[in-house]
């Protein structure tokens, strides 16, 4: 796979006793993606673009060495056991309660310390269009109840779509809300500047406002009248620094949106996003919701893969999920899972040229 200017090796490590190595998939329209078994962590993806040629529309670097030390911990991977936010790092279940590394000020964040960014994951590359990634994550592993077997398939269709299947099943009741941290700017490698150029699609007529400390207050709000309001494609430009208390709380936009339901399939469209070089991203989720995440604490302190550092709002992650804070608060959709019960949930990156 020519394309993609990554060299194996350079991924091939021992991390817990466990080898890491790099694994590649390919379409027929040649598109690609780099997965590394740390922190099944997506590298690279290859998109074509208008000009004939594949560009490179997620961050990340080229060596499992600068993953490990990057000051932003969660570049392309699986987020887990619980993606974003839980208040004061517990929650209660059955009366028990259960307590969590506060990694985010007075929070527990993405599963805490060692979150399933850190871990190395069994791998089985089936084909050129498919990658199983295995992880048993023990009873108590930061903090969180029962054994939870987790199995992540990552799927290159002929159609330029990457799909994301997780599954999970636990022997205690627990909570998980899986999701994937891709860092995306769809200029590409070499062209990126800022996301405030890309044009945002949102089909949702609520989101979720948050405390100071990022916490949902617990309030669905109507997006009417707010810079939240992407039901109609908007420059994520125009509202990112408005003088507004929630964009003020999150640094720009670190929010989740309820997404609107689709009556006909499990499956729907959450999000549409175009980058200044007419590269197209559809977001299809199983998932009540989205974090619309603009890069807001990225800080210059990461030399990428194919030149630049991370700079501040270079881009945006589209992570689709439940909640933040769900165990905490029972009116949200539930995160619970029990032992008899099979955790399912699929997203879908669809790419095309406008």
């Amino acid at each position: 796979m020519p394309n993609i200017v990554l060299d194996k090796k350079n991924f091939e490590k021992t991390i817990d006793g466990k080898r890491t190595s790099l694994y590649f998939l390919e379409n027929q329209n040649g598109m690609q993606a780099a997965i590394t078994n740390y922190g099944g962590r997506l590298v690279s993806l290859l998109a074509p673009s208008a000009n004939g040629n594949l560009t490179d529309v997620i961050l990340g670097f080229d060596n499992i060495d600068q993953y490990q030390t990057s000051t932003e911990p969660y570049f392309g991977a699986i987020i887990g056991r619980y993606g974003n936010r839980i208040a004061n790092g517990q929650f209660t279940l059955d009366g028990r309660v259960y307590t969590l590394l506060k990694n985010n000020g007075p929070n527990s964040l993405h599963g805490g310390k060692k979150g399933f960014q850190d871990v190395v994951w069994d791998a089985h590359l089936i084909d050129d269009h498919n990658l199983e990634l295995f992880y048993l994550s023990p009873d108590m592993e930061e903090g969180f109840p029962g054994n939870l077997s987790v199995k992540v398939s990552y799927t290159l269709t002929n159609d330029n779509q990457l799909k994301i299947n997780y599954e999970a099943t636990t022997d205690k009741k627990t909570v998980v809300n899986l999701t994937n941290h891709a860092f995306f700017n769809l200029n590409g490698e070499g062209n990126r500047g800022t996301i405030h150029n890309h044009l945002l699609t949102i089909h949702a007529d609520h989101y979720l406002p948050v405390n100071n400390n990022m916490i949902p207050t617990g309030e669905m709000a109507s997006v009417t009248n707010t810079p939240f309001d992407f039901r109609k494609p908007v420059l994520i430009g125009k509202g990112i620094d408005a003088d507004d208390d929630q964009i003020k709380n999150g640094n720009g936009y670190d929010h989740t949106f309820v997404l609107n339901e689709d009556k006909e399939n499990s499956l729907k469209l959450a999000a549409v996003v175009t980058g200044e070089n007419g590269i197209t991203m559809e977001v299809l989720t199983e998932e009540p919701g989205m974090q619309l995440y603009t890069g807001n604490f990225l800080q210059s302190k990461n030399n990428l893969r194919g030149g630049g550092k991370d700079d501040f709002r270079t881009a945006l992650c589209l992570e689709t999920q439940h909640f933040p804070d769900s165990p905490n608060q029972p009116h949200f959709p539930t995160t619970v899972l029990e032992p008899e019960e099979i955790y399912r949930t699929s997203s879908v990156y669809r790419f095309s040229i406008k």
